[in-house]
């Protein structure tokens, strides 16, 4: 297993780009030998295949080790379904979880940041994972959905496990999977019946929240069955938080990580929104997208059989030479930047918009709060499995008030 330090001097993070940027080597798609899949490299073609279901099917079931309490989970999560499944479901989300929605947010997320910087304004030395980038997202998303803010301690426990990686080395095979799928189990088990009689209660007593939207939500006279709704909830909540805490905690090493940007950053706060954006580019959290071939077809020169497994990189095509201009810089004022990271097509992340938002108003926050904010030692920073999502799961910062 990859050791949650770096594997070698350099900080994971630093590392984690050199290796995408090497794969360009192979061209546009290669076989990786070691995990029987196939990756697609570079940006035109990631952005072909995310954007043909037809022929790149998301429904990865077939090819995935079964498990019943997995199975409960998926019938709502529209992220591993094809239309016309997938528009159903997609346009009932949407018609709860709209831009409005999102852009009246705004004013709560800062208040929860608030709040939580509160909380440690009287300490130089603290964990800035523990004390913001985990809380905001699961605060904000936990309210949205009617759901008690004050249990976020369990969520993370969940999100903890299911993203945790810790039965997982860095290229897992199908038997790490199932292995995996056996253990974190009985968390997917405990969440879907905590889902469950959430949306029962709003089911009963409806509220102004967005549980209670997608409730009520119907598409041609169809509506959301509960068990269909669990899978949808529990992705929102476990899922949906996670990337701004990746995101979160990558901006501040990325940044720690290049002199001088912190300090571009402060002179003209309005960059930060291009600053996200760059993050986003240079450190997807997510950053493969899985996807089954459901013909042959020819990709990148290579014949590709039906029900292959393919890999679209997101990582290494945000560096894809032929579409940015010095991939390799980070470029905090960089536009346009039409970065994969929040996928593309059908599929497009619908949360992004809420994790842009958090990210901008966080990062914000910290440099009116902060004079400096560093990362003391990377030494004692703690990774997440880069095999499941890139992120810190502990990010001890030292900070300056003015």
């Amino acid at each position: 297993m990859i050791s949650r330090q770096s594997t070698g001097s350099r900080p994971l993070l630093d590392e984690l780009p050199d290796r995408w940027r090497g794969l360009h080597d192979a061209g546009p798609v290669r076989y990786d030998d070691k995990q029987g899949v196939w990756q697609v490299l570079d940006h035109e073609t990631v952005a072909t295949v995310l954007a043909d279901p037809a022929t790149y099917s998301s429904d990865l079931s077939a090819l995935a080790p079964t498990q019943s309490d997995f199975e409960t989970f998926t019938q709502g999560n529209f992220v591993g379904m094809d239309p016309p499944e997938h528009r159903k479901l997609r346009t009932l989300v949407s018609q709860a979880f709209t831009p409005r929605v999102v852009h009246g947010l705004g004013p709560r997320i800062e208040a929860v940041c608030a709040r939580l910087l509160d909380a440690v304004a009287d300490r130089d030395r603290f964990d800035l994972v523990d004390a913001l980038a985990y809380p905001l997202p699961i605060i904000v998303i936990a309210e949205l959905l009617g759901i008690p803010a004050e249990e976020h301690r369990l969520f993370q426990e969940w999100a903890s496990v299911l993203f945790g990686g810790d039965q997982l080395g860095e290229a897992p095979d199908m038997a790490d999977l199932e292995r995996a799928l056996e253990a974190i189990a009985p968390t997917v088990r405990e969440m879907n019946s905590y889902m469950l009689e959430h949306i029962r209660a709003r089911r009963a007593d409806p509220g102004d929240d967005l549980t209670s939207r997608l409730i009520a939500a119907e598409v041609d006279g169809v509506r959301l069955a509960d068990q269909e709704m669990v899978g949808f909830v529990a992705l929102l909540l476990v899922a949906g938080h996670i990337t701004t805490t990746a995101l979160l905690g990558n901006a501040v090493v990325t940044f720690d990580r290049h002199p001088g940007t912190d300090a571009a950053l402060r002179s003209d706060p309005a960059r930060i929104p291009a600053a996200v954006e760059e993050v986003l580019r240079w450190l997807p959290p997510f950053p493969e997208l899985g996807r089954r071939v459901t013909r042959p077809v020819t990709l990148g020169g290579h014949e590709l059989p039906a029900d292959a497994l393919l890999m679209a990189h997101l990582g290494a095509a945000n560096r894809d030479p032929a579409r940015f201009a010095a991939p390799d810089v980070l470029d905090i004022a960089r536009t346009p930047n039409p970065h994969l990271t929040f996928g593309h097509g059908i599929h497009f992340c619908f949360g992004a918009p809420l994790a842009r938002l958090e990210a901008r108003i966080a990062l914000r926050m910290l440099q009116e709060r902060f004079r400096i904010l560093a990362i003391p030692s990377y030494e004692d920073i703690a990774y997440q499995n880069p095999a499941v999502i890139i992120g810190v799961r502990h990010l001890p910062v030292e900070v300056r008030r003015p």
